[in-house]
């Protein structure tokens, strides 16, 4: 299990980052398998690495998205089915991007510095057992590369856990 992690800097591009903290994350969780305990990692990581304003999950309970481990501000407690970027993405079974949630129809504002957003359902089975929810304070903050590599995370966090 890593430790120390390595942060790039500042300067690095962003799949720069994503190349030198997807092996930390890996090696994170490869020898864990309780999901909420890889979950709080890969948050710590993730807030760390790319010093987003809020990132963390929602896992699936009964009929709702309830706030699972995370970094940043206080958030929403529990989303329905359907509702908001989380529960979108919950309902369609994939990715979605944000760029900016003042122009989303039903974004759920949690808090008002969020500006966009991804969220990245976590699927097991067919079924989605958890999203993991990133939040920027800037517009325009996500791209096709944080799409590829947050899925590649989601889906360690999938193939190491309990699921």
């Amino acid at each position: 299990m890593a430790e120390n992690l390595n942060i790039p800097l500042e300067e690095s591009n962003l799949e720069e980052k994503y190349k030198i903290l997807y092996p930390q994350i890996k090696s994170l969780i490869e020898d864990e398998n309780d999901l909420i305990a890889n979950m709080s990692n890969v948050a710590a990581v993730l807030k760390s690495g790319f010093d987003h304003l809020w990132v963390g999950f929602y896992l699936v309970k009964d009929k709702e998205l309830v706030l699972g481990p995370y970094q940043g501000p206080v958030a929403c407690t529990r989303i329905s089915f359907g509702k908001g970027v989380c529960g979108k993405a919950w309902q369609e079974k994939s990715s979605v991007i944000i760029l900016d949630v003042n122009s989303f129809p039903g974004h759920i504002a949690c808090g008002a510095d969020s500006k966009s957003e991804i969220v990245i359902p976590g699927i097991s089975k067919k079924k989605v057992i958890f999203v993991l929810d990133v939040d920027s304070a800037q517009i325009d903050s996500f791209c096709e590369i944080d799409r590829k590599y947050l899925e590649m995370i989601v889906k360690l966090l999938i193939d190491y856990s309990d699921c």
